[in-house]
């Protein structure tokens, strides 16, 4: 960067990691917390609350075909781009909980043993179809770590378990290369985290 130039506000930022990484607490407090800032800001989420992002949160929970699963997925993540564009368009910063890399962490993890290179094989079905964020944090965690975190949850879902979640970390951290990604240590204090994501998004 030359000596004086202003670093651009990003305005679409994902919060990604495996279940327990905390993201999702992390990425409500710098919703909360841009907003209090006057800030024109939108938290959003995948899967979505749409019809087809409640047939991908059934599927998760039914352990279903991992293609049935990841085409509805990005079937969700295409219609929810609609809304984030218009967002953007509108000048809002929007922030959101998982997106495409979750597809691509996951869903891998459940194909390894059925296709070669399920990671390429997932980014090529939609990579012309989504749009790019300008800031992807990862919360870094070891898989028994997290798993400490959440372990009081009723009923563990196919994804939160431990081995799976081990291969997705695995997934995750070879995803995370570029100058998008910030990975963040996840077990610092969830303010020190609030304020390093703030941080980085305005500054």
């Amino acid at each position: 960067m030359v000596s004086g130039e202003k670093k651009q506000m990003k305005h679409f930022i994902t919060f990604e990691g495996i279940d327990g990484s905390g993201k999702s607490t992390v990425s409500k407090l710098v919703y909360e917390k841009l907003k209090n800032n006057g800030y024109d800001a939108i938290l959003t989420f995948e899967p979505t609350d749409s019809p087809i992002g409640k047939i991908v949160q059934k599927n998760i929970k039914t352990h279903s075909d991992p293609f049935e699963t990841s085409f509805t997925f990005i079937a969700d993540r295409v219609d929810h781009c609609k809304k984030i564009k218009k967002w953007l368009d509108e000048g809002k910063i929007v922030l959101c909980d998982r997106y495409a890399e979750s597809t691509y962490a996951y869903q891998a993890a459940q194909m390894q043993d059925i296709i070669d290179k399920p990671i390429k094989w997932l980014k090529e079905l939609s990579s012309d179809l989504i749009i790019n964020p300008d800031r992807t944090f990862l919360f870094v965690i070891k898989p028994k770590d997290a798993l400490a975190r959440i372990k009081h949850r009723d009923e563990l879902i196919p994804f939160e378990k431990i081995d799976f979640l081990k291969k997705v970390h695995k997934n995750y951290l070879a995803l995370a290369r570029g100058d998008r990604f910030l990975k963040l240590d996840a077990t610092k204090k969830i303010d020190e985290l609030v304020k390093l994501c703030i941080d980085d998004i305005i500054n």
